[in-house]
């Protein structure tokens, strides 16, 4: 099958074929990251812009690798440095870069829904790098792809998410994502930071506390506290929050002997997981990472109407 969308606001959006295709492009495009030059034609003469109205290391490069390797034309755009600081509008900032007649532009920004927004009023291809506390697809697909190199499958995974699930975009494209493709998703974290109905979200069971959640878990994704999105205080302390809440060697202990530790970046380390456990034999953040790019090539080579036997 094609991929019949032309932006990529959500995994909610998305089919299981649909991202089945994704994963399948990604694992193809890899072999491309190994190479001695990195390089192909796929997407010569296509330009892609990076509109980041939020800080990012990793997101942010990597799809401008990606891009690159794709042999994209890519402009980076930051908001502090933009006209942003003048005064003008996402829809009008979204217009003046149209007029110079890109073909994809990747956005991250802090209102939930800005996206769905933008890809209303251009005609451009949109992909979602991020947007408030709603969603983030890539990161969703790149875990995905990860636990599909170590599983082979992730039908019938437990995978256990915790952490500060009601800020966390990464949270609700993991649950879209995992739910469609058939894993058993299981949350944990404190009740100031679980949001109300979040069964709604998919099929996910929520967990009194940590050992629970962990208990036999295929994967343990640990989640950072977002600050920056709360507006206010809601745990005691970060030392209270690691005593209850933080993934260290014991609690580890729980899940299945070659249980996968996963974090989206960046980390706190003595807040939602111990050194040990990031640096550890079972740790799978950094493979996250360089999977990124995988994802993020797969990503911009099917909104740009790429086949998959092309792939």
């Amino acid at each position: 099958m094609g991929f019949r969308h032309k932006d990529i606001i959500g995994l909610k959006d998305l089919s299981k074929e649909e991202i089945e295709l994704l994963l399948n492009t990604a694992d193809s495009l890899n072999e491309i990251n190994s190479r001695d030059i990195k390089k192909v034609p796929t997407l010569r003469g296509k330009t892609v812009v990076n509109l980041f109205y939020e800080a990012s290391t990793r997101t942010r490069t990597s799809f401008e690798i990606a891009a690159k390797r794709l042999s994209a034309d890519t402009i980076n755009i930051s908001a502090s440095t933009s006209s942003v600081t003048k005064g003008e509008t996402l829809s009008d900032t979204a217009l003046n870069v149209l007029a110079m007649k890109p073909d994809i532009i990747v956005m991250r920004h802090a209102v939930s829904g800005a996206h769905e927004y933008l890809a209303k009023r251009v005609s451009c291809s949109v992909i979602n790098a991020g947007d408030g506390a709603h969603e983030h697809p890539s990161q969703g697909l790149l875990d995905m792809l990860t636990m599909r190199q170590n599983f082979g499958t992730l039908s019938g995974l437990k995978v256990a998410i915790v952490g500060d699930i009601t800020h966390s975009r990464v949270a609700r494209s993991n649950i879209y994502g995992l739910t469609t493709m058939g894993s058993n998703v299981f949350l944990a974290g404190p009740p100031t930071m679980m949001p109300v109905g979040v069964e709604r979200l998919g099929n996910v069971t929520v967990c009194k506390d940590m050992r629970e959640a962990v208990d036999q878990a295929d994967v343990v994704m640990m989640l950072r506290i977002q600050l920056e999105r709360q507006g206010k205080t809601l745990l005691p302390s970060m030392r209270e929050y690691s005593r209850y809440f933080g993934l260290n060697p014991d609690v580890l202990s729980l899940a299945k002997p070659n249980a996968m530790v996963m974090h989206p970046g960046p980390i706190n380390r003595g807040v939602e997981l111990s050194s040990a456990v990031a640096d550890c034999s079972q740790s799978f953040i950094l493979k996250q990472v360089e999977n990124g790019v995988a994802i993020r090539m797969a990503m911009l080579y099917h909104v740009c109407g790429g086949e998959p036997s092309e792939g």
